[in-house]
C-alpha cells in the first residue's frame, strides 16, 4: 500500500516518538505532531509527502515554538532523481542552514512502517569556504564588462576563459597564423598556450608544429560572440603600397 496522503505518516511517526519515552499527540495549535517529555522542550513534526516550499516554510513557523522542529515526508520520494530527493545533498544543507530536522517515514507497508533519522535539529553556521570565495573574485576581477543577463538559462555564459579565447581569435584573424608565445607577448591572452593546446571549444588548428590559426568555428564564435569582443583588439588595416619614387631629371 502506497502513502496516499500525510494522515498516513502519522501513526508511524507517533510509534517512532512514543518508543523514546514521548507522550505524542496530534493537530495541537497547527502543529501536525507534538511530542512531550518531561523537562525538555517540545517536539514539533510537519507531516508532508514531498519535499517542499510550503514544508519548510511551516517548519520555519514552528522554530518560533520550538528549537526542536522536524520534518517528515514519505520515504518513497526519496528513490527518485538525486535533485528531487529529500534527503539529497542540497535538501540536507539548507535544513542544517534553517535548523530544522528531517525524517524518512516508510509507510508503505502498515505492519513494517519504520521512521528514519536523516537529521536533527541543530544551530548551523556555516563556514565560508575561501577557496571557492577566491575563485569567485578572480573570476569576477577576469572577467572585462557584463556581457550575460542575471537569471538567463540554457544560454552560453561568457566567462573569463571564453573572453580569452575570443581575444585570441580576434589576434589570429588580425595578425593571421602565429605562435602562442606571439599571442601572449600582445599583452592580450596570457594563458594563450593553454587556450590553444586544449581547444575546448574548437575554435583553432594547428597548421604545423608551435603555429596556431582560426578554425570556422572560430570565426563563427566571432560573429555569435560580437558583443563580448575585445575593442582594443582591431583587424590590422593594410598597409598603404608605396609607389616608386619617380627619377630626378637633371638639366
Amino acid at each position: 500500500m502506497a502513502v496516499g496522503a500525510e494522515r498516513d505518516l502519522y501513526a508511524p511517526v507517533k510509534a517512532f516518538l512514543e518508543a523514546q519515552g514521548y507522550d505524542v499527540k496530534a493537530e495541537v495549535k497547527g502543529c501536525d505532531v507534538v511530542a512531550v517529555r518531561p523537562g525538555e522542550p517540545p517536539v514539533i513534526v510537519e507531516l508532508k509527502r514531498r519535499f517542499n516550499l510550503d514544508l519548510l516554510l511551516q517548519g520555519v513557523d514552528r522554530m518560533g515554538l520550538s528549537d526542536r522542529v522536524y520534518l517528515a515526508v514519505d520515504g518513497s520520494s526519496a528513490r527518485g532523481h538525486w535533485h528531487k530527493r529529500p534527503d539529497g545533498r542540497a535538501a540536507r544543507k539548507l535544513c542544517r542552514l534553517i535548523g530544522l530536522g528531517l525524517l524518512l517515514v516508510f509507510a508503505d507497508r502498515p505492519h513494517r512502517a519504520r521512521v528514519e533519522v536523516v537529521l536533527d535539529p541543530v544551530p548551523y553556521r556555516p563556514r565560508t569556504n575561501k577557496r571557492r570565495a577566491g575563485r569567485l573574485l578572480g573570476e569576477h576581477a577576469r572577467r572585462a564588462g557584463d556581457h550575460n543577463v542575471g537569471g538567463s538559462t540554457r544560454v552560453k555564459i561568457v566567462t573569463a576563459y571564453r573572453q580569452e579565447a575570443l581575444r585570441c581569435c580576434q589576434l589570429l584573424l588580425r595578425d593571421g597564423n602565429s605562435s602562442p608565445r606571439a599571442l601572449k607577448a600582445s599583452g592580450h591572452a596570457p594563458n594563450a598556450a593553454k587556450i590553444l593546446r586544449h581547444d575546448y571549444y574548437g575554435w583553432f588548428e594547428r597548421i604545423e608544429r608551435g603555429v596556431y590559426g582560426l578554425s570556422e568555428t572560430g570565426r563563427r564564435a566571432l560573429e555569435t560572440y560580437a558583443h563580448a569582443l575585445d575593442p582594443a583588439i582591431t583587424e590590422r588595416a593594410p598597409k598603404p603600397q608605396q609607389r616608386n619614387a619617380c627619377p630626378t631629371q637633371t638639366a
